[in-house]
């Protein structure tokens, strides 16, 4: 999907364009994640970390999908409301880029080189990248905005 005519030149279509390819691959690495966990055999810790890694992409997802619903509260408002709905976007965004990085850190350590590691490493650091992508567009817009909208001070 094309996203360049629904953006044009705006930041805030920007960054919620970015947010929705990142709810979207997080949706995608959450089911092949399911998939895995279901058909192979797995040593006891690494089921336990593809399971704690199932639990993290859900709250990924659940929290992207919130910044969406937020940055649609957004609208072209100023001042405090504005600055309260971003600072609501960033967390949930930050914290999905957390969640994104707690799975990964669930394959730490040398009892974990398999292909298990290597398959879902791959495709978690690439949600990763995409939502650290999202959240610096977020941060674009939001800075943005508040400096055209911010009085000049003398």
């Amino acid at each position: 999907m094309s996203y360049a005519g629904v953006i044009g030149q705006s930041k805030r279509q920007l960054a919620l364009a970015a947010l929705s390819v990142s709810i979207s691959r997080t949706r995608s690495c959450s089911s092949f994640v399911k998939k895995m966990a279901k058909e192979m055999k797995m040593k006891p810790r690494e089921l336990g970390a593809v399971q704690d890694c199932i639990e993290n992409m859900g709250d990924s997802i659940d929290r992207l999908s919130q910044s969406v619903r937020e940055m649609g509260r957004v609208g072209e408002g100023v001042g405090e409301e504005f600055e309260w709905h971003m600072s609501n976007v960033q967390t949930w965004v930050s914290a999905a880029l957390t969640d994104d990085n707690t799975c990964l850190d669930g394959f730490g350590g040398r009892a974990m080189n398999g292909n298990v590691k290597a398959a879902i490493s791959f495709r978690v650091l690439h949600v990763a990248q995409l939502t650290s992508n999202a959240l610096a567009l977020v941060n674009r817009f939001a800075s943005t905005h508040s400096l055209q909208t911010s009085p000049i001070l003398n």
